[in-house]
């Protein structure tokens, strides 16, 4: 009792705000890794770190146990990094690619240029039977990918699309990439998937699609050769037999605005939200109205 009151004298406004800044770190980690594997093992570690704090007292004077813990704590915090790698990737990647919210209407604009101009080639495309495979770049980057074709760093209009994937054309065998509005490289070669793809009519480049699309969050539209149908493959996952309809809706959907910023919307929303939610429990008086 006596050690409660003596930490409750030294709080002041400066300790409210480190410890409010802290809780809000943990709660944006955590909340990061919402929804994947990552969350279980936080789970795991921490009540690992519970049983080893409880016990640390009793078992203070069991030598074997004390030595044993204060190997294990080490060889933990080395484990964590290694454990936790693709998540801890994911994020950097999107620490380093994050765009402020002033660029929203830039970046809205640029994507509505993108997919207008995909509407009115793709379909003309799967007409005439000329297999395309475009992909585009989200938060993941495809620098490694972008280096194995040609550079061409142009604007996305339909007439350039279809000239690179004519039959006759020395690039259209291989991917076009698209970033940031742009075509960034032609050519390109990626990466095959090694599962199953539950049709064996499907060819090479819907396997680069589908490969492509395991690797990153990219989304990626093939047109068959053959059959001459669109398909858009994302996180690995295939749909096929759109038309320009559909395909429009899809790219709206996933490409449109860029994942980031409408991750960053709706992280205000929800923090909004849980601001007005503490202040009606704290002050209920006033209604929940600042």
């Amino acid at each position: 009792m006596r050690d409660l009151i003596y930490l409750l004298d030294q709080l002041n406004w400066i300790s409210l705000i480190d410890i409010g800044l802290v809780a809000l770190l943990l709660f944006g980690i955590l909340y990061s890794l919402r929804g994947t594997p990552a969350i279980t093992l936080i789970r795991g570690l921490f009540i690992l770190f519970m049983l080893v704090l409880i016990l640390s007292g009793p078992l203070s004077s069991f030598r074997a146990m004390r030595w044993l813990l204060g190997r294990v704590l080490p060889a933990l915090l080395i484990a964590i990094p290694i454990i936790f790698q693709p998540e801890l990737r994911r994020a950097l990647e999107r620490l380093g690619r994050f765009r402020l919210w002033l660029q929203q209407d830039t970046q809205e604009a640029r994507s509505t240029e993108v997919i207008q101009a995909l509407v009115q080639a793709c379909p003309r495309l799967a007409e005439r039977r000329h297999g395309a495979l475009i992909v585009l770049e989200r938060t993941t980057g495809l620098e490694n990918y972008i280096e194995t074709g040609i550079r061409l760093d142009a604007r996305v209009t339909p007439e350039l699309l279809m000239t690179i994937f004519a039959p006759n054309t020395i690039l259209h065998d291989g991917a076009v990439i698209i970033r940031d509005g742009r075509i960034v490289a032609a050519g390109c070669i990626l990466p095959l998937t090694t599962g199953w793809v539950g049709d064996p009519q499907l060819g090479l480049r819907h396997r680069a699609a589908i490969g492509i699309t395991e690797v990153s969050d990219a989304l990626a539209i093939v047109i068959s050769e053959e059959r001459g149908t669109i398909s858009v493959v994302l996180n690995g996952r295939i749909v096929r037999r759109l038309d320009a309809r559909r395909l429009e809706l899809v790219l709206r959907n996933f490409y449109s605005p860029p994942p980031e910023v409408a991750r960053t919307e709706r992280w205000l929303r929800e923090l909004r939200d849980l601001g007005r939610r503490a202040w009606v429990l704290f002050f209920p008086q006033h209604g929940g109205r600042s």
